[in-house]
């Protein structure tokens, strides 16, 4: 069928217990050498009981924040629209295509499923209000409890890293009170999920770590415990790389044992992260197997390892091909050509070569071929007649004109002009591919277009649009794609999994990087550490939800990159003058901890710069949790020596200052009611766009 288509290292130092940041065992630090454990960090405190009480108490105050009215609002709020809907269509197996991995996706359709939603809701638009049979409280559910978790991980993330009770303290509470956070964990969206992996990622990356810090514990079952639940949470591949780099000069590993080393992160680092990836479209695969509105992403093959993977109706600016056994009630009184938007028989064309016998041949740029109508066996023609309903100079008529015994003649010829192709594949830019490839037929002897509009025919056409050809053809107008072919020489292979996984993962690519239309909220990367714009999710009566951060935290955690990076580049260029501040334990310490999660938060962050899509502060979050980690690295580094009552006192005040941030914009977290000044107060910089 045939579619229009519109557009140096000192002796080991013991450090006094009134630095805070060790137990009644401690151990030895290390200072900067080519010894391994200058990239790793010391073995992990053991937890008392008042410290679990402390961090239950916590996880408990998480819980409150995070749930508090989740089944507000009760309709669509900003992208549920989208996730929602992917949960709709899982239910009904229809096929859709999405830029995200499918893991946080299906781990809400989970939730939905066991509530027994039927998938029945379109999650159309934002403010829809929800019918009682959609579980959209469960659903919320499952990213604000991913949310909670992400506190606890904090704190015993820094814990692991051997900071302070009082400095995990104020890093997860941080986290708990960050208003950004609190409000993308309450609604049907991936962030949520995405922060808690991440954070389960770091933790799980840095007990290994711990766990590897002696030779004595390496491929001990707690070793191979967490090295596997950090590759199962994404692996950490830079880190590393650069851990076996120190192996490898470290004398005391021998080759074998390096070897053993290297082909341990291999699997549990690379391989098993492929595979839980693979593993999660293998579920998506098995799951969406009925035609769906993502049919038209995918190629003929794929799509036809789908069920009732017939094309929908096509969209309004365009149509299939069409002719049907009625004439023109003027002008020639041939067959009429039309252009139909519904799936129907007499859409079908046979493509031939004017001059040769019929035989398997590729259609290039430039050739010249026939269209027969396969129900009526009449060419696709036209000549210099006017057509019946816009009768101008530059339009002629298209028909349908044959007989049985009628070879056809030149009018009947066609010449192919390829636009171009998709991208996903290569030859769809050099010769016609179905659905790949978008070009124009340009009549031979006339040199006008194939050529479609609005214009509708009179009910004798049955008020369908009207096809003409025309030789001042606007292109858009003029533009065809192939939907569906067949050749009895061409046997259609059906793609397993890995060429189905290889090619959603080419269009999940090309999908996002496509993604370039302005947004009325998006926002570019070098304005997210500043929080200076957020993203409406909801309106209604004065109430407003509305991403925002919270902005002590953003900014004190933008200045602790910039503390931390300004401290690095000194430390370096002292170096080269001579000075020994590396020789210090405690500063190659601090600056190995700061180090990782600064690298961390520049994984996350820096790589937006090179995309040109949609993008939206949201994208900010995973680096937003290195970079909070990274400020309570930095509070146990000029603090971590004070007497424990005086830094609990400065942890106090950081935190009451936090706090006050989260109340005073909380109502934008919840939507709840508030004052035109309330709103007014709260309106710190011009570009927070919310208003009363």
């Amino acid at each position: 069928m045939l579619q229009s288509r519109h557009p140096p290292s000192p002796a080991p130092q013991r450090f006094p217990r009134s630095q805070g940041y060790l137990d009644a065992d401690e151990k030895r630090a290390t200072a900067i050498s080519g010894d391994i454990r200058k990239h790793h960090f010391p073995e992990a405190l053991k937890i008392n009981n008042v410290e679990w009480n402390l961090l239950i108490v916590i996880t408990l105050l998480a819980f409150g924040i995070r749930l508090f009215r989740l089944s507000q609002p009760n309709s669509v709020v900003f992208d549920e629209v989208h996730f929602g809907k992917f949960a709709s269509k899982y239910i009904m197996t229809q096929y859709f295509v999405d830029v995200h991995p499918p893991l946080a996706k299906l781990l809400i359709t989970l939730v939905a499923f066991i509530r027994g939603y039927d998938g029945s809701f379109d999650f159309k638009e934002i403010g829809k209000v929800y019918p009682d049979n959609v579980p959209y409280t469960s659903m919320r559910m499952l990213p604000a409890l991913l949310g909670v978790g992400v506190v606890p991980l904090a704190y015993l993330t820094l814990r692991q890293l051997r900071c302070g009770v009082t400095t995990a303290l104020v890093g997860s509470l941080f986290i708990l009170f960050e208003n950004g956070f609190i409000t993308q964990s309450r609604h049907i969206l991936l962030d949520s999920p995405l922060v808690f992996f991440t954070a389960l990622a770091v933790f799980c990356w840095v007990s290994f770590t711990n766990e590897d810090r002696e030779h004595s514990h390496a491929f001990t079952e707690e070793w191979w415990l967490w090295l596997t639940l950090t590759g199962l949470s994404l692996g950490a591949v830079v880190t590393t790389i650069i851990q076996l780099w120190y192996l490898l000069g470290d004398l005391r590993v021998t080759p074998r044992m390096f070897i053993k080393h290297f082909l341990a992160r291999a699997l549990c680092l690379i391989v098993l992260p492929i595979f839980f990836y693979m593993a999660m479209f293998a579920i998506h695969f098995q799951i969406l197997q009925s035609s769906g509105d993502g049919d038209g992403f995918m190629s003929a093959p794929f799509q036809h390892t789908l069920s009732g993977r017939g094309m929908s109706d096509t969209y309004a600016d365009g149509g299939y091909l069409h002719s049907h056994d009625h004439a023109y009630p003027g002008g020639s009184h041939q067959q009429q050509i039309t252009l139909y938007p519904h799936q129907d028989e007499n859409n079908l064309w046979q493509i031939t070569h004017p001059y040769e016998e019929e035989s398997l041949q590729f259609i290039k740029n430039g050739d010249v071929v026939r269209l027969e109508h396969v129900t009526t066996k009449k060419r696709l023609h036209s000549h210099s007649l006017r057509p019946p309903v816009s009768d101008v100079d530059f339009q002629n008529e298209v028909s349908g004109y044959g007989f049985a015994g009628f070879s056809g003649d030149a009018n009947d010829n066609w010449a192919v002009e390829i636009e171009y192709g998709d991208g996903r594949d290569r030859e769809s830019g050099t010769r016609l591919r179905s659905l790949h490839t978008t070009f124009r037929l340009r009549h031979v002897l006339t040199g006008c277009y194939l050529f479609s509009h609005k214009v509708r025919l009179p009910e004798w056409g049955f008020e369908q649009q009207e096809v003409t050809c025309n030789t001042n053809a606007v292109k858009p107008n003029s533009l065809w794609f192939i939907e569906t072919s067949t050749h009895p020489q061409c046997e259609l292979r059906i793609p397993g999994f890995f060429a189905k996984f290889w090619e959603l993962q080419q269009v999940m690519w090309t999908t996002n990087a496509g993604l370039t239309d302005k947004h009325v909220y998006d926002s570019r990367p070098y304005s997210w550490p500043f929080l200076q714009r957020g993203i409406n999710f909801w309106v209604k009566d004065h109430r407003h939800i509305y991403l925002l951060g919270n902005p002590f935290v953003w900014w004190l955690s933008t200045s602790s990159v910039a503390v931390y990076a300004v401290a690095r580049v000194v430390l370096v260029l002292r170096q080269k003058r001579g000075f020994q501040d590396f020789t210090n334990s405690r500063i190659n310490k601090y600056d190995s901890l700061c180090g990782f999660l600064a690298i961390g938060w520049a994984l996350h962050y820096l790589p937006f710069y090179l995309m040109q899509r949609q993008l939206f502060l949201h994208h900010y979050f995973p680096s937003l949790y290195f970079a909070i980690m990274l400020t309570a690295a930095l509070f146990d580094f000029f603090f971590g020596t004070l007497r424990s009552r005086v830094r609990l006192q400065v942890g106090l005040v950081l935190i009451l200052l936090v706090m006050y941030n989260f109340f005073h914009f909380s109502s934008l977290i919840y939507g709840n009611v508030w004052t035109r000044g309330q709103c007014e107060s709260a309106k710190w910089i011009k570009d927070w766009d919310f208003s009363w």
